[in-house]
């Protein structure tokens, strides 16, 4: 396994560079910027056609913020050790337009079940910044190490935050940009703004094309820590999982065995370009990946092969790109071998062998568990989403009040249980 996937890094390293040597050959500038965002833009406003391959400009790294972030907690502000319960909530990507994304189509009622509005999505982070939670990293709650018998296992660790903050875990699913999504009131890419920032790129309601930090997930969350630093313990932002049959991030990276010709071979290399400085960017202020399998699969019901073949072409198509990572959310809150609660099957040893050490499912509560019997941590997210927010409302009084969140421009038809 490691030496197959230091050849494909190998490969990678080296069509990269001749990607950017063919492109700086052409002539590509990306000198003539005159907002405050990618030249994404600028290149396929200009190409004169939508049917035109995108030429966009490829960046060799990213670019340095010009924006100050603040860090906190600073020096000042005693830390005192904390056990409470980790929260753990998720979403899926944000609805920029809902007047586009609830227009009675035979997406809308996936869309009111599974995502939350932008305005949603503001409220709640103000809530739970007034309800005094701060925004931990995964892969610092727990820690593996080396038992009396010299086998590997996990502990959880004692959190040393601010007096008074409560700790949370945000995770965000499918950050994929899907393409049956982009023109139903989604953004459709992050891309790097000349300020070093993430920004998001998409179509409006109109058909105009937009550039914001107001209208997906990942900016808005950026943005909000920038304003609000104590909502975020040293920077820290959230988990992005990722599937990969169509691509991350909005950049068509995945393989297409039925369309494997040259031209599709250089248009994936361009993507990967393209998305590799973003990708990097994310890593820089705060964020961290997760598998979320190649193809959304469902991990509990497939077979053991199926299970296998689906992990490594994750592992050789996104895992290559953004690096390492020990965290898996399971499709469909979907356990590997059906539950890995009470049992560890072959399956779930494959991911422990591939570096996986952190299993996510979808529950009701933030519930965690350490395997006895293997190094690893099986635990369970809260879903925020339409279905929550239109059930109880008294159930996560502790994150928001539904009544304050709710957007008034959801479906009416579906009804609440308040």
């Amino acid at each position: 396994m490691k030496k197959r996937r230091k050849t494909t890094t190998i490969i990678f390293v080296l069509s990269y560079l001749m990607i950017l040597l063919i492109i700086v050959s052409c002539g590509s500038n990306t000198d003539e910027i005159s907002d405050p965002v990618s030249s994404v833009i600028d290149a396929e406003e200009t190409s004169g056609s939508e049917d035109m391959p995108d030429m966009t400009p490829i960046p060799t790294q990213p670019v340095e913020t010009t924006t100050p972030q603040p860090i906190y907690p600073g020096p000042d502000i005693p830390l005192v050790p904390n056990d409470d319960i980790v929260e753990h909530i998720f979403f899926h990507e944000i609805i920029a337009y809902p007047e586009k994304a609830f227009d009675g189509d035979r997406f809308e009622k996936n869309y009111d079940d599974y995502m939350v509005t932008v305005s949603e999505f503001n409220a709640i982070l103000e809530s739970l910044h007034r309800n005094n939670y701060i925004l931990v990293n995964m892969n610092d709650v727990w820690s593996e190490y080396t038992d009396d018998n010299g086998e590997q296992r996990m502990r959880r660790n004692t959190l040393m935050l601010p007096e008074g903050k409560k700790p949370l875990i945000i995770s965000f699913d499918d950050i994929n940009f899907y393409e049956y999504m982009t023109h139903d009131g989604f953004m459709e890419k992050l891309i790097i703004g000349e300020d070093g920032e993430i920004w998001a790129q998409g179509t409006d309601p109109n058909g105009e094309r937009v550039i914001s930090q107001e209208l997906a997930a990942v900016p808005v969350l950026d943005r909000f820590i920038r304003e609000n630093p104590d909502f975020s313990m040293y920077g820290v932002k959230g988990c992005i999982a990722l599937t990969g049959y169509e691509g991350i991030l909005g950049y068509r990276t995945q393989t297409d065995a039925n369309n494997d010709t040259d031209e599709t071979r250089l248009t994936r290399m361009r993507e990967i370009a393209r998305v590799s400085p973003v990708i990097e960017r994310l890593k820089q202020t705060g964020w961290y990946f997760a598998s979320h399998s190649y193809g959304h699969v469902s991990t509990g019901t497939i077979s053991y092969y199926e299970v296998v073949a689906d992990a490594n072409r994750w592992m050789e198509e996104v895992g290559s790109l953004i690096g390492e990572t020990r965290i898996f959310i399971y499709p469909y809150g979907s356990r590997l071998d059906g539950s890995d609660v009470y049992e560890t099957g072959p399956a779930f040893r494959f991911y422990h062998d591939l570096g996986f050490r952190y299993f996510a499912s979808v529950g009701y509560e933030s519930y965690s568990r350490i395997k006895p019997d293997i190094g690893a941590i099986i635990c369970d997210r809260i879903s925020i989403d339409g279905i929550r927010l239109r059930g109880s409302r008294t159930q996560y009084l502790r994150f928001y009040d539904v009544i304050d969140v709710f957007d008034p421009l959801r479906p009416s038809q579906y009804g609440t249980q308040w």
